[in-house]
């Protein structure tokens, strides 16, 4: 048997990704095995283990596959819109798990808990996105708003698409954040000039901008710890 072209249904039935996921647990499985559960068939010349292994193999790691696109995946050979689709739609349902509203309203005390609520959605995404945290009088998160995408600059950030949303929901107060798609966190001068411009917005319209938080990859930095704020 040519062992390149070799199929599930050749392989014994307790080294198969389902049954082996039935009987030790997903949390058992390689990240090929999972992904072959999802995609279900390989293709014409490949298993869906060996089909799995290749569309892994062409990301140096699995952070890399938080932002792929549909199109991306299918330049993979073997890859139809189909399976493309497949495996958006199980990388989105993962992302929507992390950042699941709790039973209990979150309460932001700290830039960390800023990261903690953003970090894992925002740190990957290979654009800039500026979001506003608003929050009530306890500083309990009232909702998460996406301002805008796209290189930050005076222009895109403005005060009154900041907080419109602000003004709707009728928060007391409000924590904007974006990220660096570098992995840097360090503030441009113009994540400076719009956050001090924003903070000057909320003291005429009585929203107080408690901070702005920039995410890196694995770090944060705060404006307010830096003394850029108030």
């Amino acid at each position: 048997m040519d062992k390149k072209n070799i199929m599930v249904r050749d392989v014994p039935l307790d080294e198969r990704p389902r049954e082996r996921l039935m009987k030790y647990g997903a949390e058992q499985l390689s990240s090929s095995e999972l992904l072959a559960i999802i995609l279900r068939t390989g293709s014409t010349n490949e298993s869906v283990l060996q089909l799995a292994t290749k569309i892994l193999s062409k990301f140096e790691t699995l952070q890399s596959l938080y932002d792929v696109t549909i199109e991306e995946l299918m330049m993979i050979k073997g890859v139809g819109k189909a399976k493309a689709i497949e495996i958006k739609a199980a990388i989105e349902f993962g992302k929507r798990i992390v950042k699941a509203t709790p039973t209990e309203k979150e309460t932001i005390r700290s830039p960390r808990d800023v990261f903690a609520y953003l970090g894992e959605d925002m740190r990957f995404l290979r654009q800039e996105h500026f979001v506003a945290i608003l929050l009530d009088t306890k500083n309990h998160i009232i909702a998460k708003e996406t301002i805008s995408v796209g290189s930050l600059n005076a222009s895109i950030v403005h005060p009154r698409e900041v907080f419109k949303p602000a003004i709707k929901k009728s928060a007391s107060a409000m924590i904007v954040a974006h990220n660096h798609p570098s992995g840097d966190p360090s503030p441009s001068r113009e994540d400076i000039e719009i956050t001090k411009r924003l903070y000057q917005a909320g003291e005429i319209l009585g929203i107080d901008l408690l901070d702005h938080v920039i995410i890196g990859e694995d770090k944060y930095t705060s404006l307010k710890e830096k003394g850029l704020i108030g």
